[in-house]
């Protein structure tokens, strides 16, 4: 009988990584090989582009290379082999953290880095093929602003109160498919609001202000439901973990949704701030086009005048050949609109 209590505990007892400490933060890896083949070949492939395109004398900065290594690659390599990747089985909070980063930041920075453009710029042929399926009715539909945001605010309610997660905790296989419904709808989002690569169909800034304000509401939201929850999400593994040390597993999970909430909040700040910088750019360009366009008028006025020095103008009381230019500009003609005009 004493040996059957003893075989009882000795298979109960816990088989994880260890207690995790300062010391551990910055010293426990691990090697997911999936990830790692995903990483070292998009990188490769990226770095490949950037040499064609620098090669046949076209410019690609230095900051977009740092978004999509750095931002893109790097988080996701932190996300999955550092001691995120080392505890996320073991500790709720860990996860909590470890989805924000492959759901939100991975994907804006991947987003920043230009990779659509540069297949364009590096591979011509594939560039056309591309092209035609971001212009495609089908992209259209997909990229609608409603649709992406409900998908990114979804994906993770789904995988949180679901079985699901638990899944991903007990099978591998499970847990590299979550990665990449983790990342994916999330670069579609950052893809299409940041508008830096070719999309279906350009909204407006503001558009993509709402969204954002849409997605945070729904990072809050999630991590309400978490952090207010009644019962522990996945709790039979957990239970079943028999991990010794650390926080309670109701604090943990307490913890983890406060991640969820935050972390998500802050990470919509950069966005919001390439957004603002993406707008000051096009108004910049815009206001340089129509400054072209006036100096371009100006400059036929000055030769016509040289060409004929003997005509009066118009008459007195006659309107003049010459309207005010933002009565031309389609985007602003509607707005100046004088009563009578049709």
């Amino acid at each position: 009988m004493a040996s059957l209590l003893l075989a009882g505990a000795a298979g109960r007892a816990y088989q994880g990584p260890p207690e995790l400490t300062a010391a551990r933060v910055l010293g426990e890896w691990t090697v997911d090989v999936p990830v790692l083949v995903a990483v070292l070949l998009a990188g490769g492939l990226y770095l490949a582009g950037v040499r064609r395109v620098r090669g046949a004398g076209q410019p690609w900065p230095p900051l977009r290379m740092a978004a999509f290594y750095l931002g893109g690659l790097g988080v996701l390599v932190i996300a999955t082999m550092s001691f995120l990747g080392v505890y996320q089985g073991v500790l709720f909070y860990i996860r909590s953290v470890q989805t924000i980063l492959l759901l939100l930041v991975v994907p804006l920075f991947t987003a920043l880095g230009r990779p659509l453009t540069l297949i364009t710029a590096a591979a011509p042929r594939a560039g056309r093929r591309l092209d035609a399926v971001v212009h495609s009715r089908m992209a259209r539909i997909l990229t609608f602003p409603a649709i992406t945001t409900l998908v990114l605010v979804l994906v993770p309610f789904v995988l949180y109160f679901s079985p699901w997660y638990a899944a991903g905790l007990r099978s591998g296989t499970v847990r590299e498919l979550t990665y990449l419904a983790l990342l994916a709808p999330g670069f579609v989002f950052f893809w299409m609001f940041l508008r830096v690569d070719p999309v279906p169909r350009a909204y407006p800034y503001l558009v993509g202000l709402w969204v954002s304000a849409g997605e945070v509401v729904g990072d809050a939201i999630l991590g309400l439901a978490v952090l207010a929850g009644q019962s522990l999400i996945a709790g039979a593994y957990y239970h079943a973990l028999a991990r010794p040390w650390g926080p309670s597993l109701r604090s943990d999970q307490v913890i983890g949704g406060g991640a969820l909430w935050v972390l998500g909040d802050i990470v919509g700040l950069p966005f919001l701030a390439a957004q603002f910088i993406q707008m000051i750019r096009e108004d910049e360009t815009d206001a340089a086009g129509v400054d072209a366009e006036l100096d371009a008028v100006e400059a036929a006025e000055a030769v016509a005048a040289r060409a004929d020095p003997a005509d009066p103008g118009p008459a007195a009381g006659e309107p003049a050949g010459n309207q005010p230019w933002w009565e031309n500009d389609p985007r602003f003609a509607d707005r100046f609109r004088r009563a009578g005009d049709p």
